[in-house]
């Protein structure tokens, strides 16, 4: 058996791991907000988290596999993937009055 012959994960083994679920659920937020843009963020074992910023400033989340599987995921939804949380994109985020009244209640442990 060759070195890496069973092991090798290539593009089209990706693009076979990107659940339909995660693609249809980044396109619906992106065509509901007027486009979005995303970043992914590693967060160990339990994989990647990708956060969706819609151009109406509107924002959510979702959870992939790997980070790996996230790009994928994103490319197939047609929506950009930035390197990290630029000034101008978290300035263009809307937190809900919800979200506001809900980090008010919580105190931060000493």
């Amino acid at each position: 058996m060759a070195d890496g012959s069973d092991t090798t994960l290539t593009a089209d083994k990706i693009a076979e791991q990107a659940p339909n679920g995660l693609v249809a659920g980044i396109k619906s937020f992106a065509a509901g907000h007027g486009g979005a843009k995303a970043v992914i963020e590693y967060v160990g074992k339990r994989g990647a988290r990708i956060v969706l910023v819609g151009s109406d400033g509107a924002w959510a989340d979702q959870f992939a596999d790997g980070t790996d599987i996230a790009r994928q995921a994103c490319a197939k939804a047609g929506v950009t993937v930035e390197n990290a949380w630029e000034r101008e994109l978290m300035d263009q985020m809307r937190p809900s009055n919800d979200l506001w009244r809900s980090m008010a209640r919580r105190t931060m442990a000493r």
